[in-house]
């Protein structure tokens, strides 16, 4: 059974937005048996430009039920049943988002038109539901109203069940319940548990030992990753003997990388032995030569020297020292992005004073190259990283004291206005080392956190 699914909402974040109308239609792989339609008060204005488009107005939906009111209905109608949508993170991230927000976690499994149908019917110019289900000669009533998407969805859905026999087999290997090559001992029904946050997670093998620890920002999505992998012998061997699975949720993915590289020293499972320590795997290192020039050169993160930056690929390292080389104004050569036995290319176009034949002083190019390392050093010892929690009512917190790391922890914010004293006595202690390090600073040097606080 499928309850196949749309929504309507104030905007595109399921964060920051709320739904004002859900339509579900249950449908047995041959007709609808049951519906549920209502528009839905989001208990905020709707943008005109939404009103515009779906043609819900604040009036219509001001004597509304609000999205508590509904969704015990919503809860009964998709209990057991795949939720269907097309683009189905869009609605169901929502609903989920919705339920959170009222303690609850929503969890269905879930199956999308849209991959579904690039699948099963290949080559169309568009997979949008309007040009999709026109090509297709499925006529659309009241669009982007949620009724009239929903009820072609299901036209939809119908039509790819009926008119491709590998339909149902990739149904089920899309929503996980024909994957194959597990031990006879997993139960899948565990799978239903996983959380769709951010976290670490460990696989048991029959004796119970911990064989992998992992790190994703959506733990169940990586996990049916590993559960249906079979690019390496590895890979399928691993998957062969995982017959438990825990996780431990954080929010934050700063804190999932942290815990993940504390776990994995502390426990060194079968499986990550031969790994390489963190994901970041390429580093800017700098180093004065001969000529006392202040050089930097990528080469892969290795022994115990912490680079200055961090990258997951070498051509993402390649990319920023390139940009940087730009900004401090230095040479190409120096920085190992440009072979030569004379002057680099941006000598020739003046973006590089010389530095490469002798030209420019090396006291003068190693204030820039100075700068250059600076850009790369937290700008204060001590500061607190605040970031999302694993709930809508905490933060987490990473503590760097004198440089180095302390530990990180998870606080209530929604307290009026907590100390710094409040935010650090949540602080659990962890060891610092040099692939912790990386780890910090390959991470701000690539993604906004939501506050640093200087201490």
């Amino acid at each position: 059974m499928y309850a196949i699914v749309d929504i309507e909402t104030t905007g595109l974040s399921p964060k920051k937005e709320r739904i004002t109308e859900v339509a579900i239609y249950v449908f047995d792989g041959k007709k609808v048996v049951d519906e549920f339609i209502s528009l839905v008060n989001p208990e905020r204005p709707i943008p005109y430009f939404i009103t515009r488009m779906t043609g819900i107005t604040n009036e219509m939906v001001e004597d509304a039920p609000k999205f508590y009111e509904v969704a015990k209905r919503i809860i009964e109608i998709t209990k057991n049943r795949i939720f269907v949508a097309h683009n189905v993170e869009f609605d169901y991230g929502f609903i989920r988002e919705e339920f959170a927000s009222l303690g609850y976690d929503f969890k269905r499994k879930k199956l999308c038109t849209v991959k579904l149908s690039k699948k099963l019917i290949p080559g169309k110019k568009s997979y949008s539901l309007g040009k999709l289900t026109a090509n297709l000669g499925i006529s659309i009533r009241n669009r982007h109203r949620a009724a009239g998407d929903a009820i072609a969805t299901v036209q939809l859905f119908d039509f790819l069940l009926k008119t491709n026999v590998q339909s149902k087999p990739l149904i089920e290997e899309m929503t996980y319940l024909s994957i194959k090559g597990l031990h006879a001992n997993f139960n899948k029904a565990q799978i239903d548990n996983l959380s769709e946050n951010a976290g670490i997670y460990y696989f048991f093998d029959k004796n119970n030992n911990l064989i992998y620890i992992g790190k994703s920002i959506n733990i169940r999505k990586r996990i049916l990753q590993h559960l249906s992998n079979s690019s390496t012998k590895k890979a399928i061997e691993m998957r062969s003997k995982i017959i438990d699975i825990s996780f431990e949720e954080t929010g934050s993915e700063l804190i999932a990388l942290l815990l993940e590289s504390d776990e994995i020293k502390k426990h060194k499972p079968l499986y990550n032995r031969s790994q390489r320590r963190t994901s970041f795997h390429y580093g800017i290192y700098s180093f004065v030569d001969e000529n006392k020039y202040t050089r930097f050169e990528i080469r892969k993160n290795s022994g115990n020297e912490i680079p200055l930056v961090s990258y997951s690929s070498l051509q993402g390292a390649k990319s920023q020292l390139s940009l940087l080389i730009e900004e401090h104004e230095l040479c190409q050569k120096l920085c190992g992005l440009y072979e030569t036995s004379g002057a680099c290319f941006h000598f020739g176009i003046k973006q590089c004073h010389g530095a490469c034949i002798g030209k420019e002083s090396f006291n003068d190019y190693n204030l820039k190259a100075k700068k250059l390392i600076k850009s790369f050093e937290y700008k204060d010892s001590n500061f607190l990283i605040i970031d999302k929690g694993r709930n809508r009512n905490e933060k987490s917190v990473v503590k760097i004291e004198n440089g180095k790391y302390i530990g990180f922890g998870f606080f209530e914010h929604n307290i009026s206005n907590p100390t710094i004293e409040i935010i650090e006595d949540s602080i659990k202690h962890f060891d610092d080392n040099r692939d912790i390090q990386i780890i910090i600073k390959g991470f701000l040097n690539r993604n906004n956190v939501e506050k640093i606080i200087p201490l």
